[in-house]
């Protein structure tokens, strides 16, 4: 098949990149994760074009960020209609219709028929930070769990509970006191030897048995931060088992479940919310990414029970800035009228045909997802199964010079997350590229 694009035309970087990224490195943070030489200009649907002129397939999205594609001809006049009415006019002390009508939106979208109510953030970040108060203040309880692998930010709270990377945390202690991190249920890697089907989730028993036996009080628990698909992790499904214990426990010992849905959530599992395959309805649930398209906006969505702080507890300036708040609504509109339901044919084909590939190479241990949330484990070998990330960094780098932008996840897994407008002529270019990339490694 022939696709008009990617379509590479300098040697990469181009003349013009190499200028600007001269000028970075000398002026901007070295703290960021540059991993590919690609200076961008601007993008269309699944396209990104940069300074050289060189058209990429974009497979991440910005980190699953730009939900509708790179500038959705719909949200862009939505932006441009409300920042010639209003930019900016801080909904924490003032009204403004926009950002009533979104909150109202996502409070209905929520999985769950408990009255919901909505705090708006800059960032997934800010929104787990949000959540972080909120849980404390609701239980008046101090201590919180989270997962081996989550990742739910780089600002201080959200930091002490991300457990994904130690260069994240090294040289920043020390953190927030009273967290504690417990096995994600990674059913490929169990961390107690079992294989799903046949174990009795340990994994859970260890949660009740061990640590609240011996290390956490659980009456002192106010919530535990749970990614129901595991993002930076390594795009990791628990079992639907898993979170329906994980429910029974929450309501025993009455600490609150936060789903951290910042990537899993808007649309891109195929259904509104991750928590909605597993029949998970949460307490407090965090979103940012792909709420709208590309502009920044966060949020905590809670039972109206929970989110019960007294005026002036939390605020933000910039939170619910009403253009992004109209990016938000034309977003969702978008999503509910078919980019929804695209999320799930497509990535039922993008997983199939994976797995479908998968047998031809020793390389290749698990594949794995919901919808455009898909994840590649690469291997040592099948026997073994040891994680491999020098090959893992191979493929992504090979892909990137052949016009396909993808990223990893995990120590050793590539990520699929494009734009929920991809299409399957876009899922086999994709995949035509890395079975080249294959075959040369």
């Amino acid at each position: 098949m022939t696709y008009s694009f990617p379509n590479i035309k300098t040697k990469l970087p181009g003349p013009i990149a190499e200028q600007i990224m001269t000028t970075d490195k000398q002026y901007v943070s070295p703290s960021y994760t540059r991993d590919f030489p690609c200076v961008a200009e601007r993008g269309e649907g699944v396209k990104l074009i940069d300074v050289d002129g060189n058209e990429f397939l974009d497979f991440c999205s910005g980190i699953a960020v730009c939900s509708t594609g790179h500038c959705h001809p719909q949200v862009v006049d939505a932006i441009k209609d409300q920042a010639e009415k209003l930019i900016h006019m801080s909904g924490t002390d003032f009204y403004y219709q926009v950002q009533s009508t979104l909150a109202q939106k996502l409070s209905e979208l929520a999985p769950g028929n408990s009255d919901k109510r909505a705090f708006f953030t800059n960032s997934g970040a800010e929104s787990v930070e949000a959540a972080i108060k909120l849980s404390r203040y609701s239980t008046q309880r101090s201590r919180l769990l989270a997962f081996t692998g989550a990742f739910h930010g780089r600002t201080y709270g959200a930091l002490s509970l991300t457990g994904s990377k130690i260069v994240q945390k090294a040289g920043f202690s020390p953190l927030l006191p009273n967290v504690t991190h417990i096995p994600y249920p990674y059913c490929y890697r169990c961390m107690f030897g079992q294989k799903y089907g046949s174990c009795k989730f340990e994994c859970v028993k260890y949660l009740e048995d061990t640590v609240f036996e011996k290390t956490v009080p659980p009456e002192e628990v106010a919530a535990i931060f749970f990614e129901p698909i595991q993002g930076e992790g390594g795009y990791i499904v628990p079992p639907k088992e898993y979170v329906v214990r994980l429910q029974e426990l929450s309501k025993k010992y009455g600490f609150l479940i936060v789903a951290d849905e910042i990537q899993s959530g808007m649309g891109r599992t195929g259904k509104m919310f991750a928590s909605e395959h597993f029949g998970l309805e949460p307490d407090i649930i965090c979103i940012a990414k792909g709420i709208a398209s590309g502009m920044p906006l966060g949020a905590i969505i809670a039972k109206a029970e929970v989110m019960n702080w007294p005026y002036g507890s939390h605020a933000s300036t910039f939170g619910g800035n009403p253009v992004s708040c109209a990016a938000a609504l034309k977003t969702i509109e978008l999503l509910e009228n078919g980019l929804v339901e695209n999320a799930a044919k497509m990535g039922e084909y993008l997983l199939q045909r994976l797995k479908t590939i998968a047998p031809k190479y020793s390389f290749i241990g698990d594949v794995r997802g919901i919808g455009l949330m898909v994840g590649m484990e690469i291997v040592d070998d099948k026997e073994s199964n040891q994680k491999d990330p020098e090959t893992r960094n191979k493929i992504l780098e090979m892909a990137f010079y052949e016009g396909l932008i993808i990223l990893g996840c995990g120590p050793n897994s590539v990520r699929f997350a494009p734009a929920l407008v991809v299409e399957k002529d876009h899922i086999d270019c994709c995949l035509d590229i890395l079975e080249k990339v294959f075959n040369k490694i």
